[in-house]
């Protein structure tokens, strides 16, 4: 996620100067050819291109405001999987209690198993939504490529860890041993009936967090908007320059980019947007709140071995 915020050019000129590049090139063979040719014929009506440019206009912010909704409806998941997850590791705190005196040390180690099993289900969520991106080593384009599933290793069992890796779905996999988990201390004594269904209701939360992600990972906003999109940006700035050229002179030519850029940029901001998961400098910040989340149940459990905290890199937060 960028939280610079001022843009570095030097992006947005990376994703923008092929395009650029077309329109300045056709702005200035336009001019040569009215100017110096004197092809009168090239020019078209002003009000036919501003009638297009109102209709992209509404077509781009509509485009926009549906790719925003994708991308603030993944970062309120992951809001609410963090306050979830504090609840969980205060719930496997607070309602377990061991039968007899002499299970207290058990109870102890079950509790930090469960709550750190959790802390390798957040890491595994994101790389099991990130796994599938191929990242992009060119300088202009920030990635953070540790996203592997190496990072539980310090969160579960070896057994359960080399089980993980042969899973279709990893993270379901580790909510699959924490209703174990429960089963296996509500036998045991240490939590009742109702402790159960709470804890397991706090559980069932975790699945739906997994599938609201995967629902919009797995779902691609309708490619007709993001096709189309580029289409009409492209007819248009093609259209711009001959619709000055008779009034303007060489005017033309800068006005051309800039207009031409201001909806280019509309269409790139919608673009980068639409797919929040995909591990880009845009996207949401699934490192820095799994990292949040890691300390926070740390912090719990009496751990202050707290891993770094994510940092800034070029204003960028994954």
């Amino acid at each position: 996620m960028i939280v610079a915020r001022n843009l570095k050019w030097k992006h947005v000129f990376f994703y923008t100067w092929k395009p650029m590049l077309y329109f300045l090139f056709l702005s200035l063979a336009v001019y040569i050819l009215h100017v110096e040719f004197e092809m009168r014929s090239l020019s078209i009506p002003f009000n036919a291109v501003a009638t297009l440019s109102t209709a992209l206009a509404i077509y781009l912010g509509f485009k926009n405001n549906s790719a925003y909704d994708r991308w603030w409806e993944a970062r309120k998941i992951w809001g609410l999987l963090v306050n979830y997850s504090r609840a969980w590791a205060r719930e496997i705190l607070s309602l377990s209690f061991p039968a007899e005196n002499s299970e207290a040390p058990e109870v102890k180690a079950w509790q930090k198993r469960v709550i750190y099993r959790h802390i390798a289900f957040v890491h595994a969520l994101r790389v099991f939504l990130r796994k599938k991106h191929a990242y992009n080593k060119n300088k202009y384009e920030i990635f953070e490529d540790s996203n592997q599933y190496d990072d539980i290793q310090d969160f579960v069992s070896k057994e359960e860890f080399n089980s993980f890796l042969d899973k279709n779905n990893p993270p379901n996999y580790l909510l699959k041993l924490q209703s174990d988990e429960l089963q296996y201390a509500y036998k045991r004594g240490w939590i009742s009936d109702y402790r159960f269904v709470r804890l397991d209701e706090t559980l069932t939360q975790f699945n739906n967090h997994q599938g609201m992600s995967e629902r919009i990972k797995n779902t691609p906003m309708p490619r007709p908007y993001s096709f189309f999109s580029r289409v009409f940006v492209y007819l248009h700035g093609t259209l711009v320059p001959f619709a000055f050229i008779e009034d303007l002179g060489w005017i033309n030519i800068p006005l051309s980019i800039i207009i031409n850029f201001i909806f280019l940029a509309l269409d790139t901001i919608g673009e980068r947007t639409e797919d929040p998961f995909e591990n880009r400098m845009d996207d949401t910040p699934l490192t820095a709140i799994s990292l949040t989340i890691e300390t926070n149940l740390k912090e719990m459990m009496g751990d202050k071995n707290f891993p770094k905290k994510a940092t800034e890199v070029e204003g960028v937060v994954f």
